[in-house]
């Protein structure tokens, strides 16, 4: 029997955000499909990203929200989504802890 999977943001401020994008002008707009398509993928299979590498995680992600793992989703025009999962007997989540563009996704991971 395979798990539940489902997906969630990591607080409602975050969820807000999201919901924001599709009320916005043509780039947030596009930006808020493409998180769509990737929650869709995510709940298809949770480890559709690439799983980051322990020593290459924000210090940030670990004191805020002590993650176990870190996962990153590759959005269209270099746009980054970052998850972590959680699960237990019965299902997978994989929550939502942040999106942007790549110029901010490397300040955030030191590249």
């Amino acid at each position: 029997m395979s798990k539940e999977t489902a997906v969630a943001f990591i607080s409602k401020q975050l969820k807000d955000s999201f919901d924001e994008l599709a009320k916005s002008k043509f780039e947030s707009k596009q930006l808020h499909d493409f998180i769509v398509r990737a929650i869709s993928d995510m709940k298809n299979n949770p480890l559709c990203g690439t799983k980051v590498p322990r020593g290459s995680w924000p210090a940030e992600y670990v004191k805020r929200y002590s993650i176990t793992n870190l996962w990153k989703y590759n959005l269209p025009n270099a746009w980054r989504l970052i998850y972590t999962l959680e699960t237990d007997e019965i299902r997978i989540v994989s929550i939502i802890l942040e999106w942007f563009d790549h110029k901010s996704y490397e300040r955030r991971f030191g590249y």
